[in-house]
């Protein structure tokens, strides 16, 4: 990245922050990071992580896209989220109405704590009173912003969208090879962490609902289609630079979503033998024995 669109990206991020209304000091400790850390990536003196971008975004509602590129469906190696309702950037004026921001930053707040506890707990086992007792706020307040619990469900969703989406985008921007950036776009979405494995969980929910009830599909697929040319947009990449074999592109997207839905499925309900190792370990030998133009299994660096 250049030292002028680093210096962009400062820029973008100092505005998301100003626009939460949070101070640098409160909002560091958001990140989980020292405040002198954020102030130097601040000022240029170090580089944000990929989590810390991730992180910025998540915080203020903000895309890594838009953080990166200054647009939230510019080009880049992951598909933004077609659902426009999935990315709801905070008004350029919010700091400077102070209601304004305490509404925004609560709607962010009841939208994580009822993910975390539709994760955790399961959709049909969440009441908007828990959300609220999370929150530290009314149940009125929830309602206020989320009429029904189906609208948390479907905010839930979302928001995991926006989560890959800004993950993806953060940790694989800087990666110009098609296979490495396939294998590092894999690990992003292994359920390896607390965090994944609560998404995963988000999904598996969401997987129900769909099959169980019409209205939740069309949501779904357009979700779910982000995933898709995602892995698509680099196995064609890689195809057209040689760097993977001569194959139809959505069939073999279509049979490695599926093997990655399967596996997931398995290390997150305990199947016997079943482990985020595992479940990297045969994605891996996949990718080197069906996708690698040369069968030779490469040394991923």
């Amino acid at each position: 990245m250049s030292d002028d669109a680093t210096d962009d990206v400062r820029g973008r991020a100092r505005e998301a922050i100003r626009r939460s209304g949070l101070s640098q000091r409160r909002f560091a400790e958001r990140l989980g990071i020292d405040p002198s850390k954020l102030s130097k990536s601040l000022t240029g003196t170090r580089r944000f992580t990929a989590r810390e971008l991730a992180g910025i975004a998540d915080e203020t509602g903000v895309t890594v896209n838009w953080l990166l590129n200054g647009q939230d469906d510019a080009e880049t190696v992951s598909v933004p989220p077609r659902d426009s309702s999935a990315v709801r950037p905070p008004p350029p004026g919010l700091a400077d109405r102070p209601t304004a921001a305490k509404e925004h930053n609560r709607r962010l707040q009841i939208i994580e704590a009822a993910w975390t506890l539709i994760a955790e707990h399961g959709y049909h086992s969440v009441r908007v009173a828990q959300v609220a007792r999370a929150c530290g706020t009314s149940s009125a307040t929830v309602h206020y912003h989320f009429p029904t619990l189906n609208d948390l469900l479907v905010e839930a969703l979302r928001h995991s969208v926006k989560q890959a989406f800004d993950r993806q985008v953060a940790g694989l921007h800087t990666i110009e090879d098609p296979y490495e950036r396939l294998l590092r776009l894999i690990e992003l979405q292994l359920p390896a962490s607390e965090r994944l494995r609560l998404e995963w969980s988000v999904w598996l929910q969401i997987w129900t609902a769909a099959a169980l009830d019409p209205r939740m599909r069309a949501l779904h697929a357009d979700s779910y289609r982000r995933w898709h040319e995602t892995i698509a947009l680099t196995l064609s990449e890689g195809r057209e630079r040689g760097v993977f074999g001569d194959f139809d592109v959505e069939e073999t997207t279509r049979r490695l979503t599926a093997l990655i839905d399967g596996l997931g499925i398995q290390v997150l309900t305990g199947m016997p033998g079943r482990s985020v190792d595992h479940m990297r370990a045969t994605l891996r030998s996949v990718i080197d024995q069906d996708i690698l133009a040369d069968r030779t299994p490469r040394t991923s660096s």
